[in-house]
């Protein structure tokens, strides 16, 4: 980074927090004028985010490097099962393991195949602090994706922190800005109050997109929900497994690390939108969580088996966590072995799921 580059990010953090930047003030204003020549009014959600956004696995090469080529082969996946967005890098599924460039460069490669396909790409922009996740956002915006979602900083100690790091975020996005409501494996500091997400979907035209996960979801998202507009859209996580009963409070979408059934994720999306087969998306909900459900269930677990059985991944492999869940000063990789029960299992819950499944294998070359 140049001393330039280091100067800029410092200047926009530092007047972005004393409320009188002149860079934010014309970010915003820009924005704002930009969503209401597109929408009519600068309080609608962009309905291009909406919907199941799965989370991309990151997969490994055999010397456990990130493969790049197959992380191209799941954007497209994703968008053969029908899901209008796909989100990486973000979440817990090996990601804080991997570093700046990796994570920069896999941006680039889902940036460039995504141009090709008609699902959305949401790229994932968090940090330590605010610097590092400008780092990305900066990164992110050159790469011009439908969007961006952020998870609250590992530094964080205070929501006031929280405030000001979402605020210098606001003036370098120029696009919808989904926020997290948990943060990564490092992140000890206070949950992110509805009210705080209000209060930023009320300052920035751009964010208001929610992805609701923490303490009492529920609660939580009857409060986001109450406040639209200004909030815009709010999003189930938690693997999916609470989808259904929260699309009845109004949530919009589901934002998860299933990604392997993307198909699913979207017939479940499609009878959610049409009401017209109650008993349908009944079980096709409840198969899909007993198939998540399967054991071992880690991000890392028996969810890379589903991965090559659809054709996309080459190996079971993954980077690992170092002692009390620290990061590793290089790569800990270690391929998964399922016992012969636990492939049972997993087979026979993934058979109950195939009237679900498209027929048709999807090209992914």
């Amino acid at each position: 980074m140049t001393f330039q580059q280091r100067r800029s990010r410092r200047t926009i953090i530092k007047d972005t927090l004393a409320g009188v930047s002149s860079v934010v003030a014309g970010t915003v204003l820009s924005r704002s004028s930009l969503w209401a020549d597109q929408n009519g009014a600068n309080t609608q959600a962009d309905p291009k985010i909406r919907g199941p956004f799965p989370i991309l696995s990151t997969p490994f090469t055999e010397s456990g490097e990130v493969d790049y080529g197959v992380l191209a082969q799941e954007a497209k996946f994703v968008a053969w099962g029908g899901c209008p967005g796909m989100i990486w890098p973000q979440s817990g599924d090996s990601v804080d393991l991997l570093t700046m460039e990796e994570k920069m460069k896999g941006m680039e490669v889902l940036a460039k195949t995504a141009r090709s396909l008609p699902t959305s790409l949401c790229l994932g922009v968090q940090g330590n602090d605010t610097e590092e996740m400008l780092a990305f956002a900066e990164h992110a915006e050159k790469l011009e994706p439908e969007a961006i979602i952020s998870r609250p900083p590992d530094s964080g100690k205070s929501e006031q922190d929280l405030r000001q790091y979402w605020r210098a975020l606001a003036a370098v996005a120029k696009r919808p800005v989904i926020l997290q409501t948990t943060g990564g494996v490092a992140y000890k500091g206070p949950l992110p109050s509805p009210e705080l997400m209000i209060e930023l979907a009320k300052e920035f035209p751009h964010f208001g997109y929610i992805k609701e996960e923490a303490g009492d979801v529920l609660g939580r998202m009857r409060t986001s929900i109450a406040a639209m507009p200004p909030v815009r859209r709010v999003f189930s996580a938690r693997g999916g497994f609470h989808w259904l009963r929260e699309s009845q409070l109004g949530s919009e979408g589901v934002i998860t690390e299933r990604a392997a059934y993307a198909d699913v994720l979207t017939r479940i999306w499609e009878l959610q939108q049409s009401g017209e087969d109650p008993k349908t998306l009944e079980d096709v909900f409840n198969k899909f969580v007993q198939m998540v459900k399967v054991k071992p269930g880690s991000l890392r677990g028996a969810n890379l088996s589903i991965w090559m059985k659809r054709g996309v991944f080459k190996n079971m492999l993954s980077r690992n966590y170092g002692p009390g869940r620290s990061i590793p000063a290089s790569p800990i990789v270690s391929e998964l072995k399922l016992t012969d029960e636990q492939i049972a299992a997993a087979e026979m819950r993934f058979d109950a799921l195939r009237p679900y499944l498209k027929e048709v294998t999807p090209d992914l070359s």
